[in-house]
């Protein structure tokens, strides 16, 4: 039996990726970046952190999920040096978006860059309905 496919396309590039795909009781979500909705990317890491974790709840609303529903998450991160100096903002971020201390597994890879210099963090989900 083939489990059905559900997918939510949005954004400027929603020709080429998909933002969430669900097959099963599984959301995979595409990395979310720390840029609002009108393309502007805030200097800290905080603030992208948060940005991010806004876009991920909104993303998982389309699935019937919340952050209760995360079970995994990636981070990407451009600056390691900067990340162990904003460690306590960006996790306090994290704890401010799930509303408590997650409890989900994660990894944190220092990457070279992203898709545009300015942005420091990408996090990239999966969530279990």
């Amino acid at each position: 039996m083939t489990k059905s496919k559900q997918v939510f396309r949005s954004g400027p590039y929603s020709d080429l990726i998909a933002q969430g795909v669900k097959i099963g009781s599984t959301v995979y979500l595409s990395g979310q970046v720390g840029m609002d909705s009108a393309g502007n990317i805030p200097v800290s890491m905080a603030e992208q952190t948060a940005l991010a974790y806004s876009s991920i709840r909104i993303l998982l609303a389309e699935f019937g999920a919340t952050m209760d529903n995360i079970v995994d998450e990636t981070f990407l991160v451009t600056n390691m040096e900067e990340t162990h100096a904003n460690l306590e903002a960006i996790f306090g971020a994290r704890a401010e978006a799930y509303g408590r201390i997650p409890e989900v597994t994660q990894t944190l890879f220092g990457v070279a860059g992203l898709l545009f210099p300015e942005l420091k963090i990408e996090i990239k989900c999966i969530a279990h309905l």
